[in-house]
């Protein structure tokens, strides 16, 4: 079976075509400033030269459209006809309480997820763009969609509620949802498999740390908290977000400086965490230099980073009564060498004991970190939320198929 995995964003869509039969990939691509006349189409094909277009791009249906031809073009193809695409996968951010797994596509699934825009504003609606242009193009492929909250619905009310008016949870559903499941959920397993141990007997912290960053705790294979909340914006320090603060700080910022609610979401989402402290960038490896040039901005906000990544690392040890694994994935989480030492070199407490010559080389390959007489197993594991889509999309055509 050939699947077309699909990640829309308001003004963008990836993708990544996959053969399941040995889940290789036979291309993947991204369409960038959809909306635009300059739009650029970049073109990955296993095996062969990578080709940029530029073409006028105004909605998501155009961009499927190129993408499919482009995915079966005779010089940058890699198959015959859009008929041997058998199922699409769409990764959607929110699944809210109504998704508690991933989902073929019918008018319900579409419903609800219009219903959750609340909970999600920035991607579902670009998820549902996705999804009817990838209607409008293959009317009779299944198509599946896979959430990123979806594998925390695990968690149990004590990590999911908030200590707020029960009345907020019952009306509109206020609670944690957590985010980056997907990835949470491949990184724990891969350990395991890496470990070649049972995860039902395994304690896991992943830390999912890119520009937008979460950790979680995976207890037995299940989320049992997760830092991320109703939304991205609570838990970790990160890019361009605050992470935790005090919420009595947006009402006095707001009076202060006469924001509208719009004006502070701004504030926190895009204009705090490393950029605000740095002065600089949001980016590790731009602080990461900074810090070696003696900057003092960049190493605060290095400093800072660090240090609330393992203070969730230690709080979550203390949730499950312990911690036998814990990995590093994601942009930041896989290549700064600096940011794992530091953090590592601060949990000896735990009984973590790095080995820093493993810890400083580069591989897209899962490898361990630790010494051998650590009592905590550390490992390195590069994500592949795709290819969790791409899983999930099969089982459930598959399974459909058959009934």
């Amino acid at each position: 079976m050939k699947i077309l995995v699909i990640n829309a964003g308001s003004s963008s869509l990836k993708y990544q075509l996959y053969n399941m039969n040995d889940e290789s990939v036979l291309a993947k691509g991204l369409v960038e400033r959809i909306g635009m006349d300059s739009s650029i189409l970049t073109h990955k094909p296993a095996g062969k030269q990578e080709v940029t277009e530029v073409s006028e791009i105004l909605e998501h249906i155009t961009a499927i459209r190129k993408v499919l031809s482009m995915l079966t073009h005779e010089e940058h193809g890699v198959i015959a006809s859009i008929e041997e695409i058998q199922a699409v996968g769409h990764r959607v951010v929110h699944g809210g309480e109504a998704f508690k797994a991933s989902a073929l596509v019918d008018d319900a699934a579409k419903a609800e997820i219009r219903r959750l825009f609340d909970l999600a504003p920035l991607h579902n609606p670009a998820s549902m763009m996705g999804i009817k242009a990838a209607e409008t193009n293959m009317p009779n492929v299944p198509q599946v969609v896979v959430f990123d909250t979806a594998f925390h619905q695990t968690m149990p009310e004590k990590s999911y509620l908030y200590a707020i008016p029960r009345v907020l949870y019952n009306k509109y559903k206020v609670r944690r949802y957590g985010a980056h499941g997907t990835s949470h959920e491949y990184v724990s397993q891969a350990a395991a498999t890496f470990l070649d141990k049972p995860i039902e007997e395994l304690k896991i912290i992943t830390c999912h740390i890119g520009n937008g960053a979460s950790v979680t705790a995976v207890q037995g294979g299940q989320s049992v908290d997760t830092s991320m909340g109703m939304t991205p914006l609570e838990g970790l320090m990160m890019g361009t977000r605050s992470g935790d603060l005090d919420p009595a700080i947006v009402p006095y910022v707001m009076n202060k400086e006469e924001l509208s609610v719009s004006e502070v979401n701004s504030m926190l989402n895009k204009h705090s965490g490393l950029l605000a402290i740095s002065g600089v960038s949001s980016d590790m490896r731009e602080i990461t230099e900074g810090m070696d040039k003696g900057e003092a901005n960049a190493t605060l906000a290095f400093e800072m980073y660090e240090y609330r990544l393992r203070k969730y690392i230690g709080s979550y040890a203390a949730a499950m009564n312990g911690v036998d694994v814990l990995v590093f994935t994601a942009g930041v989480g896989e290549n700064s060498v600096v940011l794992r030492q530091k953090v590592l070199e601060q949990l000896s407490f735990l009984g973590v004991k790095l080995d820093a010559e493993l810890n400083a080389i580069r591989s897209g390959e899962p490898r361990r970190i630790s010494a051998p007489d650590s009592r905590v197993e550390v490992l390195v594991i590069p994500t592949n939320e795709e290819l969790v889509i791409a899983r999930d999309t099969h089982n459930i055509v598959t399974a459909a198929n058959q009934q």
